[in-house]
């Protein structure tokens, strides 16, 4: 299995537009760990692109086989929403890997594969910025959640709090004021540890 790189970040902080860009670089030749989620689907969302959208039958199922590696659930004002990562094939390919979630699911997967295997790539953009940004994204909704939209906000303090990011040893850290000079910064943190990879399974003399 390749080195996972895994984006984090706040909502509205554009982790969803860094994520595509990310896999659509030729020169990185990333492979995406698509996550589970038991949310409706939203407009826009393909099944098998953003997420697999699946219900709570064939969670329980996943969970008897000893498939789940990390799981969560939000409680929202439509019900609860639970969100899981599957030992699946996915895992199988020795190309560097990318994936997108929470701190607490990023913490379980480096857990899960060790600390050297799971890098972190934290993307952040100032409160204001990012409110503004995520009342644009829910007003283009056919049918607009904003308690849902303040719910996610709100909870994102906490769950990122510098505290946990502290514990979590989160040093990769990338400002999306500009979109392309973040995604060129993350580029060349993803390039540097496939020069790390080579020269380790380069042969070589001890002297």
């Amino acid at each position: 299995m390749g080195t996972i790189f895994y984006l984090i970040g706040k909502s509205a902080t554009g982790k969803d537009t860094i994520y595509k860009l990310l896999l659509q670089n030729p020169q990185l030749s990333l492979k995406p760990v698509i996550l589970y989620t038991t949310r409706p689907i939203r407009e826009g969302e393909t099944n098998g692109i953003e997420y697999y959208f699946t219900d709570l039958n064939e969670l329980k199922k996943l969970r008897i086989q000893n498939k789940i590696i990390e799981e969560r659930t939000y409680h929202t004002v439509l019900g609860n929403w639970h969100y899981f990562t599957v030992n699946d094939t996915q895992f199988t390919s020795s190309s560097p890997l990318l994936m997108i979630g929470t701190l607490e699911s990023f913490q379980a997967i480096q857990k899960y594969f060790g600390k050297k295997q799971v890098i972190p790539i934290y993307i952040e953009v100032e409160d204001g910025i990012r409110l503004e940004r995520a009342l644009i994204r829910e007003r283009s909704q056919n049918k607009p959640n904003y308690e849902e939209m303040c719910r996610r906000f709100l909870a994102d303090q906490k769950d990122f709090s510098e505290e946990k990011l502290k514990e979590a040893r989160i040093n990769n850290r990338f400002q999306n004021i500009d979109l392309n000079t973040c995604i060129n910064q993350i580029c060349l943190l993803i390039k540097s540890y496939s020069t790390i990879s080579a020269f380790s399974d380069t042969p070589y003399s001890k002297h």
